[in-house]
This record gives C-alpha cells, sequence and structure tokens, in this order.
C-alpha cells in the first residue's frame, strides 16, 4: 500500500483505498435495473468482508495519526467529559424493601454508568450494579433495570459489545444476589412486573448470523421467578404477521397489563392497544383499541377503571384522554393545543400528570389533576429542554433535569404542594458558559416552509465567513432535537466554532404534521430543509463552504449521505455515522422492515423511486468533487447493520478521484452508538481533528480552563 504525508486535509499522493473486490450482482426493481456490486461485504461473518475492514482501518488511522492535534483534542474531551454524572433519582414502593432511592453516577471517565441506591435523600449510597466489572474492556451496558412493586426483585438486562440484543436476569435486592433465572434472545422489550413476575419480548434464536439476521416473531412471554426460561408462559404471538411489535407493559399498580402492537413494516406508524384486568375473570387480552392505523396510543397510567392515554388521533399535537375499562368509552382529558405535546412526554406522579409542551422546540411544562383540569406550569430556570416528573401516586415530590446548550442537565426537586423547585444536583462542567451564546433562527426552506436552528458559539463572533461550523440534523421518526448539553462540543465551540442543530421536518417539533412532511414519498423535504439550512449560515456569513461541516448518525447519516450527493459544493466536510446508506435493502436486516412506516419500500413502485432518487448509494456519480468525508461505523451495530457503510465506502472511494480523504472509521465492540466512555471520547476526538484539518486548521488555540 502507498503511504503518503497529510498536508491540511489533502495528500501529496491519492491514498491509496483498499482494492475491493466488483461482482455482476444486478437486480431489477419494478423494470429498473440497480447494479450491487459489493454485495458480499453485506457478509459480516465472512473472512473476506473482516480483511477489508481490518485495511480500511489502517488507511484510516493512519490519515488521523498525522493530524499534529488529535491528541490534543482527546485530551481536552477527556478533561471536560471528567466531572460526576447523576441521574435524577427514583423510588420505588412504599413499603420497608421499597424506600430506596436509585440513581446512576459516572464519576467522570468511567466506561459505564454505575447503578447506586440509598435510603432517603440523606442516606449513604451503596453500590447496586457497576457494568465496568462485567467485561474486561467496559463494553457490557446496564440495558434494563425494572425493580417489583415491593422492590424486593429487580430484572437486570446486559447487552455486550453495543449490541441490541439484551440477556435479562434477576436480582434479590435485599442480598444484591442473583436468583437462577436466565433470560436470552430479548430484543426490543421492556420488563413489565405483574405479582411473583414479569412480562418481556424476545425473538426465538436467529439463524445464522445474530448481529444482520432478519428479527422476526416477536413473542411476548411471561416468566415466573425461579424458573428457567423454557418453562415461560407464551402470552402473545402472531405468526400469520411476523414484522410486528408486541410489547407489553403494566400498570404501577400492577392491575392492568397492557399489550401494544405495532405494524411499521406495513407502512402503518401508529399501533393498537389491548389489556388485561386482573380484577376480571377474563385473562386474555381484550381491545382498546383494535386496529393498527397511523394513531398511536400510550397508556400513562390508570386511574382506578380507566387508563390515562396520551394518543395523536385526530390531534396532530396530540391530546390526552381516558378509556373506561368496564363501560368501554372514551372522553377527552386534556385537549389537543396549538403547541404540541413533545413525544410522549407525559409522566405521572403524586396524584398528577405533568404535560411537556414543546413551543418553538423549547418546553413547557404543565400540571393537570387527574380530570384534566389545569393547575399551571413549572416555573424553569431558563429556555431549554426537561426531562423526568415521574413517581409514584403518593409521592410529595418528584425529580426533573433541566438543561440547554449551555446548561449542563441540571437535576431540580420539584415540591407538588408548593410548586416550587429547588436544585438537587448541579454539575462541575470545566467551562464557562457565559462565554457562549446560543440563539434561534428561523430560515426558508425549498417550498417556502419556516425551520428554526439554534446556533451555538463563542460571544464577539464575527459574521465574516470564517468561522468553522458544524451542521447538525436528524429529520425522521418523528424525533425531536430540543435544546441539550454535550461536554464533547466543548472543545469545537473553544475553537471558534460555530455549532448549528436544525429542527428539519419529519422530526415532532411541530407535531404530527412536520412528521407527515418528512416521511415517504416526501422525505427530499427534509434534505431541502438541510440545505437551506447550509444556504442560510453561508448567506449570513457564519460561516463558507470552505469552513461548513455536516454530521448526522442513523437516519442523520442517511441525510448526510443524500445531502451531500445533492449539493457537495456546499460542505467542506461531511460525517455520516452509522447510516442507512442502501434504501433499496435496509427492510432486509435485523428490524430494518420497521423503518418502512417512514421511508417506504423498495417493493412498492411509486416508494421504490423516491427512495432510488436520494438513497446514498446508488447516487454516487464519477466526476463530482465530494466533501472530505469520514463515515463511521461499528462491528457490533445490529440496528443499522455495518454493512450500508461498507458498500457506501466502497462506491466511493471507486468513483471519486479528488484529492478529498473519504475513509471509514470502524470500531470494534461498538454498537449504534459508542459501547462506552473511551470510545465515545476517542471516536469524538478523531471526527473534530478530522474536520478541522480539512478545513486547512494548522493548530489549534491554547484554552484556559474556568
Amino acid at each position: 500500500m502507498l503511504s503518503s504525508t497529510v498536508v491540511l486535509g489533502q495528500t501529496t499522493n491519492p491514498i491509496a483505498y483498499p482494492v475491493a473486490r466488483k461482482t455482476n450482482q444486478v437486480d431489477t426493481y419494478h423494470g429498473t435495473q440497480v447494479a450491487d456490486p459489493y454485495r458480499w461485504l453485506e457478509d459480516d461473518r465472512s473472512t473476506e468482508t473482516a480483511d477489508w475492514v481490518k485495511a480500511e482501518n489502517k488507511v484510516t488511522f493512519d490519515y488521523l495519526a498525522q493530524i499534529p492535534y488529535r491528541k490534543q483534542f482527546q485530551d481536552r474531551l477527556e478533561q471536560v467529559y471528567n466531572y460526576p454524572k447523576y441521574s435524577a433519582p427514583s423510588r420505588k414502593g412504599s413499603g420497608p424493601t421499597g424506600r430506596w432511592f436509585y440513581f446512576s453516577k459516572n464519576d467522570g471517565l468511567q466506561n459505564q454508568a454505575v447503578l447506586y441506591r440509598q435510603k432517603g435523600l440523606d442516606g449513604k449510597p451503596e453500590l447496586v450494579i457497576d457494568p465496568n466489572k462485567l467485561s474486561a474492556d467496559g463494553t457490557t451496558r446496564l440495558g434494563a433495570f425494572s425493580l417489583s412493586k415491593d422492590g424486593k426483585y429487580a430484572v437486570v438486562g446486559l447487552s455486550k459489545g453495543g449490541s441490541d440484543w439484551q440477556e435479562y436476569q434477576v436480582m434479590e435486592l435485599a442480598t444484591k444476589t442473583y436468583l437462577a433465572d436466565k433470560i436470552e434472545w430479548v430484543k426490543i422489550s421492556g420488563a413489565a412486573w405483574q405479582g411473583d413476575g414479569f412480562y418481556y419480548s424476545r425473538y426465538p434464536k436467529p439463524e445464522g448470523s445474530a448481529l444482520a439476521a432478519k428479527n422476526e416473531n416477536h413473542q411476548v412471554y411471561f416468566h415466573k421467578l425461579n424458573t428457567p426460561q423454557s418453562a415461560d408462559r407464551l402470552v402473545y404471538e402472531d405468526p400469520q404477521h411476523l414484522q410486528r411489535f408486541h410489547i407489553v407493559s403494566t400498570t404501577d399498580d400492577e392491575r392492568f397489563a397492557l399489550l401494544s402492537i405495532s405494524d411499521r413494516g406495513q407502512g402503518k406508524d401508529g399501533n393498537s392497544l389491548l389489556f388485561i384486568d386482573a380484577k376480571s375473570t377474563n385473562k386474555t387480552f381484550e381491545p382498546v383499541v383494535s386496529e393498527i392505523t397511523n394513531f398511536s396510543y400510550g397508556v400513562i397510567d390508570n386511574d382506578g377503571d380507566r387508563l390515562l392515554i396520551l394518543t395523536n388521533e385526530k390531534a396532530p399535537n396530540s391530546k390526552v384522554i381516558a378509556f373506561d375499562t368496564k363501560k368501554r368509552a372514551f372522553t377527552t382529558l386534556i385537549p389537543e393545543k396549538p403547541e404540541p405535546i413533545a413525544e410522549n412526554s407525559v409522566s405521572a406522579a403524586g396524584g398528577k400528570l405533568f404535560v411537556e409542551y414543546a413551543k418553538d422546540v423549547t418546553s413547557n411544562v404543565e400540571i393537570f389533576d387527574y380530570s384534566g383540569k389545569s393547575e399551571g406550569t413549572v416555573k424553569l430556570p431558563a429556555i431549554g429542554s426537561t426531562s423526568g416528573f415521574g413517581g409514584e401516586k403518593d409521592d410529595k415530590f418528584v425529580f426533573y433535569t433541566f438543561t440547554s446548550f449551555t446548561f449542563p442537565p441540571t437535576i431540580y426537586r420539584y415540591d407538588i404542594a408548593t410548586r416550587k423547585s429547588t436544585v438537587f444536583r448541579a454539575p462541575e462542567v470545566d467551562f464557562n458558559p457565559a462565554d457562549y451564546e446560543t440563539e434561534q433562527v428561523f430560515y426558508t426552506s425549498k417550498d417556502g416552509t419556516k425551520v428554526p436552528m439554534f446556533l451555538t458559539y463563542r460571544k464577539g463572533l464575527k459574521l465574516d465567513g470564517t468561522n468553522p461550523t458544524l451542521l447538525y440534523g436528524y429529520g425522521g421518526f418523528n424525533v425531536s432535537l430540543p435544546p441539550a448539553f454535550s461536554p464533547f462540543r466543548i472543545p469545537f465551540l473553544e475553537q471558534g466554532g460555530v455549532y448549528a442543530q436544525a429542527n428539519l421536518r419529519g422530526g415532532s417539533e411541530y407535531g404530527e404534521k412536520w412528521h407527515e412532511q418528512g416521511m415517504k414519498l416526501k422525505k427530499q423535504n427534509v434534505f431541502d430543509d438541510f440545505i437551506a439550512a447550509a444556504e442560510f449560515l453561508i448567506a449570513r456569513k457564519y460561516t463558507s463552504p470552505a469552513k461548513l461541516a455536516i454530521q448526522g448518525g442513523s437516519n442523520g447519516g442517511l441525510l448526510v449521505g443524500a445531502v451531500m450527493n445533492q449539493r457537495p459544493e456546499l460542505f467542506r466536510v461531511a460525517i455520516p455515522q452509522v447510516g442507512v446508506m442502501d434504501m433499496l435493502r435496509f427492510h432486509k436486516f435485523t428490524i430494518g422492515w420497521n423503518w418502512i412506516a417512514d421511508y417506504g419500500s423498495s417493493d412498492n413502485a411509486d416508494e421504490f423511486n423516491a427512495l432510488y432518487a436520494y438513497s446514498p448509494i446508488q447516487n454516487l456519480k464519477p466526476g463530482i468533487n465530494y466533501p472530505a468525508t469520514l463515515i463511521t461505523t461499528a462491528d457490533h451495530d445490529d440496528r443499522v447493520v455495518p454493512a450500508h457503510s461498507f458498500k457506501y465506502a466502497a462506491t466511493l472511494q471507486e468513483v471519486y478521484k479528488g484529492q478529498n480523504p473519504v475513509l471509514i472509521r470502524i470500531d470494534t465492540n461498538s454498537g449504534h452508538g459508542a459501547s462506552n466512555t473511551k470510545k465515545n471520547i476517542e471516536t469524538a476526538a478523531d471526527i473534530y481533528a478530522f474536520i478541522l484539518w480539512n478545513m486547512g486548521v494548522k493548530s489549534l488555540k491554547e484554552v484556559a480552563s474556568k
């Protein structure tokens, strides 16, 4: 392999990329022939794929190693990330064993957060689970911890190497020892306690690769304590609809078992809802909503016989309704408002409902009683985002976390009677928030739609077009990008960077209508919104094409891949992370079929035409000057399988003949997100070093700690 010396984002000799074998694989979609010469890279178990991965990583890490400030970035990231990070405490039960407050804490640079508990808020914390001791490289993650109502037992779910697969065990909390119970092949599941056991969802053991095989026939089982998994009772399955999700939850009083069924593989964006009442002699599921449509229904709590439900049925901004399980009748508790209820953001505690509304993507929390009467709002410390407010029915206070771009996540205690918030825990981060500012701007997309975007930068920013700018987006699956703090952005901001976060259509920022405008045949709206964001930043001289990078992960990786194909001249650097890059075959791996509701399917002629028009792999063309590109993925990503990024990288390296580097960084023992803190920091350092190096930055500015 040829060696080359890096010179400000280019090389004295073109990078010698590994040779990827091409085949004559051609598929026909509705009369259109589509070549897929790198199909062999879909086999994650083959020696040929492993050799290609090893060769690609050598090229990438040799390139990154020559950037003089790569280690400097990593050191600074470790500094700013190295502070204690807590979750809000949660209390479970009211009996002698249930008076514990549980919380997680990462001391600073631990690979995984550690679970603790303490008696009372002033009690001494004691260790419950330390995932850092469960694997040599710190990549085993605590994916589930579900306490029984009496607090005697907890379901502990562990995942390894970043995989979405989990293994469940049961811990007896008095002694903090595990029972013999062991549950395998759990995915897309909760652990819903009822009496002497719990409901969970699993797939049959996959044939072939556990990380790439298609996941079908989602089954619900009930596991009774102190019995083997082989004795678990099959509660629900639907062999006629193999690509449906079946997930059971229970109300806090364990009276109702609730079954949510979704069928996104058939393009339906909602769910049906069924229940079993433990007080009834009927032990089979009865319908609340029997048909799966594009409306969603999620149970918040029960109030005696009534189920309180968050839904967007005939209410794109969502509303709260009640279903009387005896009378089989619906009533509206909290009508739809002009501002949408933030996604899944209705919590119950102390006999109250805490409803988070999104006003131009920022939080406003209103309190209601169980009759739907408003009792005022929670006074928040600033403009930003909240999470939390959940608890027990007899709670007198709750906890919530508040954050914004320059406001590190701070935990507040909210007294329900006095309606007062007090700081419970505030982090100490190595930066001065007063040095930075955030503004929200609204720009116009291609079709005239106004789109919001947040900009964060150091105070005194000069609008001269020279600022390194990172534009981030997602735009899909009803996911909102509200203001939130990340210590990983600090080193980039310290170097004079501008962080821009665009709230594209396809998300939930303005309710279901905003989501629908970025789905299926309207997906191009998302890309147009992102392009318009870049044009706005350039026109207003926040930056210029030579100083603009774009970044996104998963559906956001697709966004980056599509946009750099359509408008490559707008961007200097592109960072597509764990992206869905082959829009014609995404539904053939693991749970990819679940995304058909948002994307459509190449099996449908009209949807194929839309997908084929923007699919990142199929739209790479010779003769285009693509931005410097760093693709990231990982070997244990069983959500968006790495084959997407493998085939995309091989194709881009084949067609692109310019001087910009087009590299792929493939992590090991990691998944859809970094599997531990160390990997997270290393990845972030490589991304920032790659971005600034390819923008022509020769050295980093000195940074003074606060």
